[in-house]
């Protein structure tokens, strides 16, 4: 290992390892079957532990849906979930009466702030045939100052998020998918307005690399103090300055000099997680992420006299029309399609 250059290796799983300002990062990598009636699985889920599966069989999984794999109702208080979602579906509603469907390339940035309730379901759309689905999920913390911010969400949808392509000296290409921060001159669209990532002097970078095989690219030096690792999720074998990295292996790297990699011998897929430490004390039940354990427990009971504003729909896996495009509708009232 190149001192100089890499700081840790770590193996990859569902959860994959961050540091400051991330808290959490998932990688959902599901080949559901076709879609029944309700869009569901049109599979049988004997076997399951229907609520907690988080056990991958016959290659998915429900997560904590019974009917529409996903995630019902839950809350959250104090931090923000960046979920971005390279192939399938996922239909959002919130305690605002916010709601939306997106994927497919899309981005959700949310604002959890003071407190709110959601649900994401991943709808099968598919009747006849197999409905893939690979996405992630960021959790970015928010600063003791915007603990308490309103609660917000935006969509980046995927024809508004910059895709930048590199060529090597060979003629190979690198793209990256800027979904936050900046590469050179290209700039991500903003982030949700309280985020750590709004101020520029943070760093905060989300890239989504691809290297055909044979690529050569480098990374462009962070600004001092910095933190950045480079999660190499899927492909052969990747460089990375002088050290050869298999894949499904995250490396924090030094942020502050400027990066060669060279990818192996297939496709190779990358993402990297960037950003100035918020440095500040972090205490965490579940969903609640604040500085004390005094303000966990407050968040605890504030959720259990208020519910964050209650829970306006029917049900709490709440799943559009199948015949529903892309949308978001906001609580003000106003809607968007990309």
């Amino acid at each position: 290992m190149n001192n100089n250059t890499i700081i840790s290796i770590q193996p990859l799983g569902f959860m994959w390892p961050v540091s400051d300002p991330f808290l959490f990062c998932a990688h959902h990598l599901d080949h559901f079957p076709a879609g029944n009636e309700n869009m569901g699985p049109a599979a049988s889920l004997k076997g399951r532990n229907l609520g907690q599966d988080f056990t991958i069989k016959d290659g998915w999984r429900m997560y904590h849906g019974e009917t529409v794999p996903g995630f019902p109702a839950h809350p959250h208080r104090g931090f923000e979930t960046v979920t971005i979602v390279k192939q399938g579906f996922v239909d959002h509603s919130d305690s605002h009466g916010q709601a939306g469907r997106y994927g497919n390339g899309d981005v959700q940035w949310m604002t959890a702030g003071e407190g709110l309730q959601h649900c994401e379901m991943f709808p099968l759309l598919n009747t006849e045939t197999e409905n893939p689905a690979e996405l992630f999920q960021v959790w970015l913390n928010l600063p003791k100052a915007k603990k308490f911010a309103k609660p917000y969400f935006k969509m980046l949808w995927a024809e508004n998020i910059p895709v930048l392509n590199i060529k090597d000296e060979a003629g190979h290409v690198t793209e990256i998918t800027v979904i936050a921060g900046k590469i050179g001159d290209t700039m991500a669209p903003p982030p949700a307005p309280d985020s750590w990532a709004a101020d520029a002097a943070n760093d905060v970078a989300v890239w989504d690399i691809r290297m055909v095989a044979g690529a050569t690219f480098t990374l462009p030096a962070a600004g001092a103090g910095t933190k950045r690792t480079l999660y190499f999720y899927r492909g052969s074998s990747l460089n990375i300055g002088d050290t050869v990295v298999d894949a499904s292996k995250a490396a924090e790297v030094k942020a502050d000099i400027p990066l060669t990699l060279v990818n192996g011998q297939s496709e190779g897929y990358l993402m990297v997680l960037q950003g100035k430490p918020i440095n500040e004390p972090v205490a965490q039940y579940g969903p609640f992420v604040m500085n004390s354990q005094a303000e966990i427990q407050q968040a605890i009971n504030d959720y259990r006299r208020t519910e964050f504003g209650g829970w306006p729909w029917p049900r709490y896996d709440v799943v559009h029309p199948r015949n529903q495009a892309r949308f978001a509708r906001y609580a003000d009232g106003t809607a968007e399609n990309p």
